[in-house]
């Protein structure tokens, strides 16, 4: 196996699914492991993700790390700086859902926005269904554009992103079980 451009290790999970290191997917597990301990403004977060991708990229030997091995750097670092009770419910839980809103206006072709929200409501209706908890979805001013056939940004363009920010929230509204998403 080739050895990731950063010299992070790849992260395999339960499934066998393998995907780059995060920093800011630990970050939301550490905050969600903070909460249930009772640290609902938790500031150390991304102060104990750095300490453990520091370890990751300098110390770790290999190219492909599991997921308990990964809980167990995170639980001992947590456990040094004198937060044992974070480390007890800290959970790894899945890699972020991830959609390319681009490849999907591509998909719809331009002009089609029908199209382009019968496939995000699919895929966002196919990742609940998994019980997916965080969703990453990308490339949105992009998607606007190939959707609106514009090469730089108009003002009808706006109008569109806010529908399409909009539709995603009512789609994950409708879960089943907690879920946080980001759109960038």
């Amino acid at each position: 196996m080739i050895a990731p451009r950063d010299e992070m290790p790849l992260v395999q999970f339960d499934g066998g699914e393998i995907t780059a290191f995060d920093a800011s997917w630990l970050i939301r597990r550490l905050v969600h492991a903070a909460e249930k301990a009772g640290y609902p403004q938790w500031w150390l977060a991304e102060h104990v993700a750095a300490s453990v991708s520091n370890y990751l990229r300098y110390r770790f030997v290999g190219n492909v790390l599991t997921v308990p091995r990964l809980a167990d750097a995170v639980q001992s670092a947590l456990q040094v700086i004198g937060y044992a009770e974070v480390a007890s419910h800290f959970e790894p839980g899945p890699p972020p859902a991830r959609i390319s809103l681009l490849e999907l206006a591509k998909k719809a072709g331009s002009g089609y926005e029908l199209a382009f929200f019968e496939l995000l409501g699919r895929s966002m209706h196919q990742l609940l269904a998994n019980r997916a908890s965080y969703f990453e979805l990308f490339d949105l001013e992009l998607c606007v554009k190939e959707l609106r056939a514009r090469k730089i940004w108009a003002r009808d363009c706006e109008a569109l992103r806010t529908e399409i920010v909009s539709f995603l929230r009512d789609q994950l509204a409708t879960a089943a079980h907690p879920v946080t998403f980001s759109v960038f």
